[in-house]
């Protein structure tokens, strides 16, 4: 179903359908209400084409569910922001510090107000490369949790059909979508610094402009884990959206680990295109059982689709180059036994990988005490970055020679 897109939620050059939820104007009643209406129009919590109807009862199911998870992370909100920060300030007392040879920026997302996206940025000088890399879902930041569980989307002419949640925390405009550039607001003097919102993609961008033009033969590559792995990818999204052809020519490669789907199937044959034109490399990083590269649904209801080439690690950081990771939807009544055997074989291996890999793989009882959730929830625990840390350092050489001549088709 193809809807008109009103000027007022979009312009007119950014997309050409669309469907925002925007769960702190919705009531329960009203929630309810979506299960048995299918006028989607009349939700004051969903914004969309005018006479926009969903006659499918799965679609609006998943809506419903989306609109109650967000809900209840607004709910829990600061909650969870002052446990974790008392805990992480309990976990890094002796270790914090700070460190002027890099630059951590905290970014704010137009749609929530909030400082809320973390792009990590460091230069290296043999071989003369600038890395950019996205922070993933904080596990007590609730904006991030929002942003993995709004199934909100945009269908940008020419390009495809994006999750609005990832696009929202990479900065995304209210009214006007992806404009090439901003300006940013001044700051008076009773609201101090507070109108001086730095929005992830322009700030970065910016900045690496910057450490680009000052450095003539260096190219950037982009990277992340989980949120940040979609964010790392929508950033090359959006330079492509934009055309700039400077920026695409300096990006040397993409790499995301544990990402989760981010589009549509028409998406990724647009950026495959783009990507291979400007000769620039992008691997999707899975290991095992990790639920969110599973995740939104590959099916017909939710049409999301990956894209770009797959390097898959089973358990024992054993790899191999896929088209696209194994059981790729992460709910199967087939694959649950299977993969609370694997939680219950990486929470052994826990013990065990000291001894055989070397005292800088010993995990900690923080870490064990998570992979023993793989046996109540499976997936979840193959969601670390440890795992990701180890596949990498413990793979094959000969994997990386075959992804060192993999050819960009």
């Amino acid at each position: 179903m193809l809807y008109v897109c009103k000027i007022m939620a979009c312009s007119e050059n950014f997309c050409s359908n669309y469907l925002v939820l925007s769960p702190k104007n919705a009531s329960l009643v009203d929630i309810f209400r979506l299960l048995f209406s299918s006028n989607l129009e009349n939700r004051r919590f969903v914004d969309c084409p005018k006479d926009t109807e969903e006659t499918e009862f799965r679609r609006r199911q998943i809506i419903f569910i989306s609109v109650i998870a967000q809900k209840v992370l607004l709910f829990m909100a600061k909650p969870m922001s002052w446990v974790g920060s008392v805990f992480e300030r309990w976990l890094n007392l002796l270790s914090s510090n700070r460190n002027l040879a890099v630059l951590l920026l905290n970014l704010v997302r137009d749609y929530q107000e909030s400082f809320s996206t973390q792009g990590f940025m460091f230069h290296v000088e043999q071989p003369e490369l600038i890395v950019v890399s996205f922070r993933g879902t904080r596990p007590f930041d609730a904006d991030a949790w929002r942003s993995d569980v709004d199934i909100s989307w945009y269908e940008i002419p020419e390009v495809g059909r994006v999750h609005g949640g990832f696009m929202k925390a990479l900065g995304l405009q209210k009214g006007s979508g992806w404009p090439k550039d901003i300006i940013q607001p001044a700051a008076t003097a009773a609201e101090g610094k507070q109108n001086q919102h730095p929005f992830a993609y322009y700030a970065i961008r910016g900045k690496l402009r910057d450490m680009l033009r000052d450095r003539e033969g260096a190219k950037f590559i982009l990277t992340g884990h989980s949120l940040g792995g979609a964010l790392a990818i929508l950033f090359a999204v959006v330079l492509a959206l934009h055309q700039d052809e400077w920026m695409l020519k300096r990006l040397d490669g993409v790499y995301t680990f544990g990402q989760p789907r981010v589009g549509d199937e028409k998406l990724g044959k647009f950026m495959e295109s783009q990507l291979r034109s400007y000769g620039v490399r992008y691997l999707r990083f899975v290991y095992c059982n990790d639920m969110v590269p599973r995740l939104p649904y590959d099916d017909s209801t939710l049409m999301f689709k990956h894209f770009g080439t797959c390097v898959y690690y089973n358990s024992c950081y054993q790899g191999k180059i896929l088209q696209e990771e194994p059981n790729k939807n992460y709910f199967s009544v087939l694959m649950v036994m299977p993969k609370i055997l694997n939680a219950f074989w990486e929470l052994i291996r826990s013990f065990t990988i000291r001894f055989k890999s070397g005292a800088d793989y010993k995990e900690g009882s923080l870490l064990r005490l998570f992979r023993m959730m793989g046996l109540i929830v499976p997936g979840v625990s193959a969601h670390t970055p440890q795992d990701y840390v180890n596949a990498t350092r413990l793979g094959s050489s000969r994997l990386y020679d075959q992804l060192q001549g993999l050819k960009l088709e």
